[in-house]
């Protein structure tokens, strides 16, 4: 088979799983690098030794992806992946990400924040955000598609609501719609984060997962059950949210009471 019948096998057998489109730019363009560099797969994946560990493992299930789905065969090479550095997530506190919102006066940036941080959401769900996935009677969002493919039901903070009935819906079905009638894109969101973190002279690197961090410690420092987070966050292991008990206070403040 021909490179190009090859990728576009490839691109068919990742449409058939519904993989997200970043998954799909991800392993289409690893696979073409690796197919242009004629190596063997172990060569091709020490040529990535010296770098991080994210685009270790990005090289590593592309290849063993194309490899089991495209040519069905076992991929063999065994690549000994690092194990994960423990990196906790930055986390700002209640008064800053107050200040990030407030400071905002463009009401549909502020709107975007607020989705981020009293919703927990992920960009790219806060970007795909229809009217209809919101319950106002219920006080409920509904993020349909999230990553992994699971759909989950968050709270509608009073707060956001209050800001998006004075919004008032607009004739998109879409919640988020840029001055040229599209979508807004990731840069756009990351954009605004950026800027509003700026203004309101934030010293930490704030992103807009920073704000979904921010909500997940604080609920955990207030109290919530662990697994009720985990529900909220939408993910799959417990595991992944556990990372929050490591920035989290509450348990910290306790051992300082005890000097």
């Amino acid at each position: 088979m021909q490179k190009e019948e090859l990728l576009k096998k490839l691109e068919q057998e990742i449409d058939l799983r519904k993989y997200s489109k970043e998954t799909k730019k991800v392993y289409t363009n690893e696979v073409k690098r690796f197919l242009d560099s004629g190596q063997a797969p172990r060569d091709y994946l020490l040529n990535f030794s010296n770098k991080s560990r994210s685009k270790i493992r990005h090289v590593y299930f592309s290849l063993k992806f194309y490899y089991e789905n495209v040519l069905d065969e076992n991929f063999k090479q065994k690549f000994p992946l690092a194990k994960n550095e423990l990196r906790l997530p930055i986390v700002l506190n209640k008064s800053e990400v107050l200040s990030i919102i407030d400071i905002t006066k463009n009401i549909k940036h502020k709107i975007v924040l607020m989705f981020l941080y009293y919703g927990g959401l992920r960009l790219s769900e806060v970007i795909n955000l229809k009217w209809d996935d919101l319950d106002f009677e219920r006080d409920l969002i509904h993020i349909k598609s999230s990553k992994g493919g699971k759909d989950r039901v968050v709270f509608l903070h009073e707060n956001l609501e209050k800001s998006l009935k004075s919004f008032g819906k607009g004739e998109s079905k879409y919640i988020f719609i840029s001055e040229r009638g599209g979508l807004y894109d990731k840069r756009s969101v990351q954009s605004i984060v950026s800027n509003a973190s700026k203004k309101a002279k934030i010293t930490k690197r704030v992103t807009p997962h920073t704000l979904r961090h921010s909500f997940a410690t604080h609920l955990l420092e207030a109290g919530a059950d662990i697994r009720y987070i985990q529900k909220l966050l939408g993910h799959k292991n417990l595991q992944t949210t556990q990372i929050y008990t490591h920035v989290a206070n509450k348990d910290i403040h306790k051992l300082r009471d005890l000097l």
